[in-house]
């Protein structure tokens, strides 16, 4: 297990007031929740503080600004009081006067859920921990608490006040959310493996995959390819994929961002990338497939075909170690899930050590009824569980770890 110098909420003394920042973000259809994985985890942390009676004020964000996903965070407070089997009131301010008097109110005992924080000035930008200590958010709330707990690991790489600002003026601690996937992604980067290792990379962010390849390419003997990542590495390759039609809107600002990337990257690495050969795609509501070579794309691509499901699937059942990051379709409509839904079963079925990370991909174990007790690891997180596995520093981690007082 590896050593960590942050505090943890074995170090707390009992009954004391605490800010708490967890992270429910979960998938939202016409303003509803849809997922509640998170908050299940969560609830384990505040169940512990409960118990040692402490006085409890919790911090959490949903979508972001222009985004539908989001919404206030009312919902979740109902949602996290069930899996508690305790109440949680819910208070519509984040750090005015109206949540001001509710922390004020708090007794041993007592859980309240402050309004997104992500509606507050000076949250988002990506800024340094001492010019966050300086909003608005942490200046006001700082000094109501006695200590601050943050449990939000899958928001742990981002430098935002609820996550850096914090820990700055108040003692620091880390939840069991944190503390639990950090040593446990952390450590299985550190393992070291006999046979093949084998990492599934889907999703939509070429800027989570680059670094992934570029970083665990000499531990990594196959990187296997889906989804939008799939097109952008094809497009690169010189087939007619890759870009937006019918109005989307994923491909082409990245490509002009990360084509460079994309393409040194095969040129590098070509022995180790393999690429869908066929995709999937919707015609009068039914699922359809093409192969690559020769095709013109005049439609979107939601899913990799039967014959790269097969390749992938035969790679993960030859493999010592499975990591994956992101879904290889659109695994939401059942129609694209056969790439994600196949390709996870292979690997629940297989006798590797495996690590699912991604709140989107987790949500696919639940959705097609997998065991999550199958795997090895399943971590709530997206680009945290990324940068762990690649060695790069977390700033929420960073934060507390600095944050320790003597």
């Amino acid at each position: 297990m590896p050593t960590t110098s942050f505090q943890t909420v074995d170090d707390l003394n009992p009954r004391q007031r605490l800010l708490v920042r967890i992270d429910v973000n979960a998938p939202v259809e016409d303003g509803v929740v849809q997922d509640d994985r998170r908050f299940a985890r969560h609830a384990e942390t505040v169940q512990e503080l409960l118990a040692d009676g402490h006085a409890i004020a919790l911090l959490a964000h949903q979508g972001r600004p222009g985004r539908e996903t989001f919404v206030s965070l009312e919902q979740h407070a109902a949602i996290l009081s069930e899996h508690l089997d305790h109440p949680v009131e819910f208070v519509a301010d984040t750090y005015g006067e109206v949540a001001l008097s509710a922390i004020r109110e708090l007794e041993g005992g007592d859980v309240l859920l402050l309004e997104n924080v992500r509606m507050c000035d000076g949250e988002l930008p990506e800024e340094e921990p001492e010019v966050k200590a300086e909003t608005d958010l942490v200046r006001a709330l700082a000094g109501e608490f006695d200590a601050y707990v943050n449990d939000a690991y899958p928001t742990a790489h981002r430098s935002h006040a609820s996550i850096v600002g914090f820990p700055l003026v108040v003692d620091a601690y880390a939840g069991r959310v944190m503390e639990q996937e950090y040593r446990a992604n952390t450590a299985v980067r550190e393992q070291e493996f006999d046979g093949p290792v084998t990492m599934i990379l889907g999703g939509t962010k070429a800027e989570d995959t680059i670094p992934v390849v570029e970083r665990l390419a000499d531990a990594v003997d196959h990187f296997c390819l889906g989804g939008v990542i799939g097109e952008l590495f094809l497009r690169a390759d010189g087939y007619d994929l890759g870009y937006d039609v019918d109005g989307t809107d994923l491909f082409d600002h990245q490509w002009e961002d990360h084509s460079g990337a994309i393409k040194n990257i095969l040129e590098r690495y070509r022995n180790e990338v393999a690429l869908p050969t066929d995709v999937a795609y919707e015609t009068d509501g039914n699922r359809v497939e093409t192969g690559v070579e020769g095709i013109e794309k005049d439609t979107s691509y939601l899913d990799i075909g039967s014959e790269t499901i097969d390749r992938y699937t035969d790679i993960v059942t030859d493999s010592d170690v499975v990591y994956v990051k992101g879904g290889v379709g659109v695994f939401e409509d059942d129609r694209f899930a056969t790439g994600t839904v196949e390709i996870l079963s292979a690997i629940a079925s297989a006798d590797c050590v495996s690590v699912v990370g991604g709140g989107d991909t987790a949500r696919a174990i639940e959705l097609y009824g997998l065991d999550e007790d199958d795997f090895t690891r399943v971590s709530i997180a997206g680009g945290a569980y990324v940068r762990a596995l690649t060695g790069e520093s977390l700033v929420g981690i960073d934060a507390i770890e600095r944050g320790v007082r003597s």
